[in-house]
């Protein structure tokens, strides 16, 4: 059992790593947000499973706050409206989700971001289908290749693993820098 635990250790430190790769790209969503935060619009985001929940925490963190006092932040998880949710899968199927609500709550400008392990999470992608279609901007978090949702969205960032709870462990790490990245950028703004 040790050596299993060091092994999935090393493993986990090896995916973080190879994060810094991704500075230019992480950087790139901070600004995106900043920008479109200070001028009034807001982020959805969106995910299924583990994704789900990470797509709560960081809506939870920007509209509580991360590390310092400063205004709520517009910020919704699409994940959280248990009556809209299954309405709309019993009505059009699971597949429309999220992209019913974006259709719904989303407008231009607004940012989307969609949360996949796999990249390829139907509901996912038909979420950002839909929010370019409105002129949102479209932002995702993936892994395994970046599947068919890396080509969906404007900005996109591939963890490069193909074990899913390393990929899970990278995107609320990525979170946590989008959070801390935003509050430093509003403070500029």
């Amino acid at each position: 059992m040790s050596q299993r635990i060091q092994n999935y250790l090393c493993e986990h430190t090896s995916v973080i790593e190879a994060l810094s790769a991704e500075v230019a790209t992480i950087s790139a969503m901070i600004k995106l947000c900043t920008q479109r935060l200070g001028e009034g619009s807001k982020i959805m985001i969106c995910g299924n499973g583990g994704s789900a929940a990470d797509a709560q925490h960081i809506a939870a963190e920007l509209i509580g706050r991360f590390v310092g006092d400063r205004r709520a932040l517009p910020a919704v998880a699409l994940t959280t409206d248990t009556s809209a949710l299954t309405a709309i899968a019993n009505d059009y199927g699971y597949d429309a989700v999220f992209s019913r609500q974006v259709e719904g709550l989303g407008r231009a400008g607004d940012v989307l971001l969609s949360i996949s392990t796999s990249g390829n999470s139907e509901s996912v992608n038909e979420a950002s289908r839909a929010a370019t279609l409105l002129g949102m901007h479209t932002m995702a978090l993936t892994g395994k290749g970046g599947g068919a949702l890396e080509a969906l969205v404007d900005l996109a960032l591939v963890v490069p693993s193909e074990v899913t709870a390393h990929i899970q462990e990278c995107h609320i790490v990525i979170g946590h820098l989008l959070c801390d990245g935003i509050e430093q950028g509003l403070e500029l703004v």
